[in-house]
């Protein structure tokens, strides 16, 4: 099979959808079956999130929201 151009597996629902190289000014190419099944168009924003220990997970910047809800909601109650 050709490097960065096929789902390598699926277990529970998550799966790998390819590779990606990093080219010389630091820019990867998401492969066009992700941008298709998640529908990142040109110019859209993602987020990066980092864990030391897992890698790095990139979203778009709605998985955020939830997130920034539980935070200020626990804020809220412990005042």
């Amino acid at each position: 099979m050709p490097g960065g151009k096929h789902v390598l597996g699926a277990r529970n629902g998550r799966r790998i959808l390819g590779t990606a190289k990093v080219g010389q000014k630091g820019q990867i190419v998401i492969p066009g079956q992700a941008r298709r099944e998640y529908g990142i168009e040109p110019g859209d924003t993602l987020l990066l999130i980092a864990d030391g220990a897992r890698g790095i997970l990139i979203a778009p910047p709605s998985v955020s929201d939830g997130l920034a809800d539980r935070i200020l909601n626990k804020e809220a109650e412990e005042k």
